[in-house]
Order: structure tokens, then sequence, then C-alpha cells
């Protein structure tokens, strides 16, 4: 029972103190899941982000729901999952009862501004992590390399959707595995 209280108490800090969705808490989840709980390897929460990716639903929501399960099963999943959804809910209804009445102040357009800022260099730091991790040999550097500038090309000159991309890279990076193996 310990344990799923803290699960709850993690996901629901996580959630509460997350802005920009999935990608951007997981410095927040790597601290305190790897570092401070070491409930996971941070190659495991790397794998649930990029699970989550591929499924359906938010980030933050399948990365809490994987999480939770890998510890306390279904319970675990369910805890984990409410405490990283309440947190929005409760700021949601609070907001949008008062949000009406302040969307002209200045102050709250700096706000805004300011957060999305934050947001900006909470993703650079995600992704420059995530390079450093994919970048293990000359070999795996070539063919990353090759699969991002694809990525790349397909979301800014294709205006590809982001499943498109995803699947496209997996079934590219599938396939190269595959062709490699098949040469030795």
């Amino acid at each position: 029972m310990r344990v799923l209280l803290e699960l709850f108490v993690c996901f629901f800090k996580t959630g509460l103190f997350t802005f920009g969705g999935g990608y951007a808490m997981l410095p927040i989840l790597k601290n305190e899941i790897v570092y401070r709980q070491k409930w996971l390897t941070e190659d495991e929460l790397l794998n649930y982000f990029s699970l989550s990716q591929c499924t359906p639903g938010a980030i933050a929501i399948n990365v809490a729901t994987f999480c939770g399960y890998k510890l306390k099963k279904t319970a675990g999943a369910l805890v984990a999952t409410l405490g990283v959804v309440m947190p929005s809910l409760i700021i949601i209804l609070l907001i949008a009862s008062v949000l009406q009445y302040f969307m002209q102040n200045i102050y709250v357009v700096h706000l805004f501004n300011g957060v999305r800022l934050g947001v900006i260099a909470l993703l650079l730091k995600i992704v420059f992590d995530l390079s450093k991790k994919i970048y293990l040999s000359s070999q795996t550097k070539i063919l990353s390399f090759s699969i991002f500038f694809i990525a790349v090309l397909e979301l800014f000159w294709l205006k590809a959707s982001a499943i498109f991309v995803v699947i496209t890279a997996l079934l590219l990076y599938m396939m190269l595995t595959l062709f490699k193996k098949g040469q030795k």
C-alpha cells in the first residue's frame, strides 16, 4: 500500500509541475523515478517514453500507466495514471472558471510567453539527452543520422503527421537492421 501511495504522490507531483506535455516531464520523472526512488532504470524509462509515443493517448498518461504497471501491476497502473491526471484536471477546472476575466491582462500574456520559452528549453534538453543515448557506435551514428534526416524531411518538407514519421522511422530502422544482419 505504501508503494501505491508513493507512486500516486510521485506522479501527482510530476503532473503538477510539468508544463508542455509528456516530453517536458522526462527530466522530472528521470530524477524522481530513476535516481531518487530507483523504481526503473534510465533505459526502461526511455523505452516507456518511446512506446508511449507509438501508442494512442497522451504520452504522460501512457508513461504513468507503464511505470505503475511495472511496479504494482493493474493497481499501480491505475494509481499512477490517476496521479498524473489529477493535477491537470484540478488546474484546468480552476483556470477555466476565471480565465475569461484575465486573458486580456498583459501580465497573463507575458506569463504564457515565459512558460512557452521554458518548455522549449526542456524539450531541447530532452532531444540532447536522447541523442546521447542513440549515438553509441559509428555504424549506429550513420543509421541514426539517416533516419533522423528522413524524419526531419518528412516533418518540415512533406508536412507529414507525427504518426507517419514514427512509423516510417520504425520501419526504416527495422529494415536497415535486418539488412545489416543479412550481410554478416
